[in-house]
């Protein structure tokens, strides 16, 4: 007989992080999933959150597939929280409830989840009320969806947008999923999305006094399907319907075994249905679409049209899929024909919308330097290629046209333009993700895309988990190159890297309620040479909250540097301000850099990177004591080479002349440089875009003070210095 089970205690969900004795989770015949009450909530939430959620499949449970699927009150800004109660409702066996009730400032938000028997989805409704005297207006609230594997198919018609408007959404549901399992956030009340549909909001204002209701529901499902998805959707708004069915056949006549076929609608992809034996079938509320069949990296059918109308039955049948090919790279520098680690990108050609169908961004191996096989649709490709692309040297295009069931072999001659390292200068992304939380690259990859960037050192920074540390220490020795554990130490109201952490050493502090001094004695502890306050001024930023009072402990200067995150590129002039009001002030905090990367195959390590100069053996700790006095500089393509070491302090006679100069090198070319000094545009000249040019600042100064560079290249990118600081005293000694 149908039955929910409520369990107290650590989940059995595989992988499951609701560990503690008083944690809850609740099971039926479909899913299972747990509330954190007494073990951490992921980013600093307050307990009381879902934070385990898996299918179960013939009786067993499965992997947990989530790290957070709940409601936030405004954004992923601060959660000044007191309290939180979590209660059992109902405790089954036809149906379970369980009720959080948790503070957020004035407000109180009170979430209740049910699972009825026999049941794919899990009811939740969130109610927010404003205990307080002010009304809180632009609020962006809602129930959000973060995967910790697998793929995300954006809110159809939004994919692609990050942040926004959600008026051209063509469903009210967001889907992560793999081959074997998806989960849907059904959010009817959302106007908004965020973190690239990862979060359904409401833009609203809660008025003093007043209360909002929002529901929503989580889909649960053992299979990539999302028919069962759409046939939820239509059943839950009771939309007119009707189906399509069909085959699916090779050009050969053969029977594709699991074929997919893609709806699209108004032009977007819409939803996609997984066939068995060659058949497939789906039901679509009443519209038209336009259907094409596909497979695993099989080519995609021509595309047809369908008009769906009321309890309509139509076929659609496909018979001109072609077999996949293969392709064989081999990367090498063309000076000497050393193999080189390189990244492969799908620019033109076959781009499946159900990803585990085929990926469109390769690295080479980590053990077979610059060569990679893989499998493809057949068609006509053009590839993007680099190695230290943007930085080291250009990226080639590179076109294949790959047959049915044809190998085609590219050797890939790159030409490295610059080599940083003969001066001393080491760079890495100083900000990074593995597998842990909802990031979702493996240690290996994580090192393919490091190597492949050109990068002198690995590194990764995981929310609170030091997991991967071991595996990436291992990879990192057997490449013979430095690696930096760290730790991104996060709590809802600031974010900080720390390293080099000690190895594997786990984390001893709650990030949930710990106050920034806790947080930062804790990295400390844990043999950090540098604590990163990381993305600065984002609505959760460490300075944002600050500003805001919600920082626990406030401002603390226990810190050694602001970082430029490749994410946040609207907030490079608020850090570097930051910072120049620092050195006026004459405190030493430094620039760091990183790119917040979760997912190498679709967005880019190092894209913005930190170049430190070091003395010697690089290592580590060596990389750590570098930018901690102020050697080094971040850079979105521009290389810098300066006489005078960044972070050194130069002695002059107040008035008296003295030079500044520096190499400045580019890919993309020099378009201009500017000299700042405290804080103040001194000079500013531009170039026609050569990739090497010398330029020479002549000075002189009455007051001690620093200056840095801001240098841009033809495509608008920009590397920001650390300063050279100048003292001027009336008995110098010069060097």
């Amino acid at each position: 007989m149908p039955a929910v089970q409520v369990i107290v205690g650590a989940t059995p969900i595989v992988n499951g992080d609701a560990k503690a004795a008083g944690d809850i989770t609740v099971v039926n015949e479909h899913l299972a999933f747990a509330l954190a009450v007494q073990s951490a909530a992921p980013y600093g939430v307050p307990r009381g959150a879902l934070i385990d959620l898996a299918p179960v499949t013939d009786g067993r449970i499965g992997r947990d597939r989530v790290v957070f699927a709940d409601f936030i009150p405004d954004h992923w800004s601060a959660w000044p929280n007191t309290y939180q109660h979590v209660d059992i409702v109902d405790r089954g066996p036809a149906r379970a409830v369980i009720r959080t009730t948790r503070d957020w400032g004035k407000v109180t938000i009170v979430t209740t989840y049910t699972l009825e028997a026999n049941s794919d989805r899990i009811e939740i409704r969130a109610t927010m009320t404003n205990d307080g005297p002010a009304r809180l207006a632009g609020l962006l609230s809602g129930l959000t969806l973060w995967p910790n594997s697998g793929f995300l198919f954006g809110v159809p018609g939004l994919q692609g947008v990050a942040e926004g408007k959600a008026d051209a959404a063509l469903a009210d549901r967001v889907v992560a999923y793999d081959a074997d399992w998806a989960i849907a956030l059904h959010a009817p009340y959302f106007n908004h999305v965020g973190d690239g549909s990862k979060d359904m909001y409401l833009l609203h204002t809660l008025e003093a006094g007043e209360s909002r209701v929002f529901d929503g529901w989580l889909q649960v499902k053992s299979s990539g399907d999302l028919a069962p998805i759409v046939r939820a959707e239509i059943e839950q708004g009771s939309l007119e319907s009707g189906s399509v069915h069909g085959t699916v056949r090779g050009r050969d006549g053969a029977v594709i075994e699991h074929p997919v076929v893609v709806v699209e609608k108004a032009g977007k992809p819409y939803a996609w249905v997984l066939g068995h034996d060659g058949e497939y079938e789906i039901t679509l509320p009443r519209s038209r679409y336009v259907l094409y069949a596909t497979a695993e990296n099989y080519s995609q059918s021509r595309k047809m049209a369908v008009k769906v109308s009321l309890r309509s039955a139509q076929a659609r049948d496909f018979r001109d899929l072609e077999r996949p090919g293969q392709l064989r790279f081999a990367v090498a520098d063309s000076r000497n024909g050393r193999p080189l680690d390189a990244r492969i990108v799908v620019t033109q050609g076959q781009k499946p919308v159900a990803e585990f169908l085929g990926r469109t961004t390769f690295f080479t191996e980590l053990d077979h330097v610059g060569s990679v096989d893989v499998s493809i649709a057949p068609g006509n490709y053009v590839f993007n290629v680099s190695s230290g692309g943007g930085f080291l040297g250009g990226n080639r295009q590179i076109k294949a046209t790959v047959a049915p069931g044809g190998t085609v072999a590219l050797n890939v001659a790159m030409t490295r333009l610059f080599d940083p390292t003969t001066e001393g200068w080491y760079s890495a992304d100083l900000h990074h993700h593995s597998d842990q939380a909802e990031a979702v690259t493996p240690p290996a990859d994580l090192a393919r895309s490091q190597l492949a960037a050109g990068l002198d050192l690995l590194f990764v920074s995981d929310h609170d988990s030091t997991a991967n540390h071991r595996a990436l220490q291992a990879i990192a020795d057997r490449r013979g190159i430095p690696f930096i554990p760290a730790v991104e130490l996060s709590a809802s109201w600031g974010h900080f890297n720390a390293y080099p952490w000690g190895l594997g050493q786990s984390l001893d502090v709650d990030t949930s309620v710990a106050t920034v001094d806790e947080i930062l004695s804790e990295a400390r502890r844990k043999g950090a040479r540098v604590v990163q306050v990381n993305h600065p001024f984002i609505p959760y930023g460490y300075l944002t909250s600050v500003a805001a009072g919600v920082a626990p402990g406030g401002f603390s200067p226990r810190f050694d540097l602001l970082e430029i995150n490749a994410s946040a590129p609207e907030d490079d002039d608020k850090v570097l301000h930051a910072l120049w009001d620092f050195w006026n002030a004459g405190h030493r905090y430094y620039l760091g850099a990183g790119t917040d990367t979760h997912d190498v195959w679709n967005f880019e390590s190092g894209e913005v990177r930190t170049f430190a100069h070091v003395d010697g053996t690089v290592s580590a700790a060596a990389f750590a004591d570098s930018l901690r006095a102020g050697h080094a500089y971040v850079t979105r393509g521009p290389l810098v080479f300066p006489s005078v070491m960044f972070g050194e302090q130069r002695r002059v006679r107040p008035g008296e002349s003295f030079n500044l100069d520096f190499d400045l090198k580019s890919v993309d070319g020099v378009k201009s440089v500017r000299l700042i000094c405290a804080g103040v545009v001194l000079e500013n000249r531009s170039f026609a875009g050569p990739q090497e040019t010398h330029v020479e600042f002549p000075l002189s100064t009455q007051l001690s003070t620093w200056y840095s560079l801001i240098v841009e290249d033809t495509r608008g990118r920009k590397a920001y210095t650390d300063p050279i600081w100048i003292d001027a005293v009336s008995a110098p000694s010069m060097r």
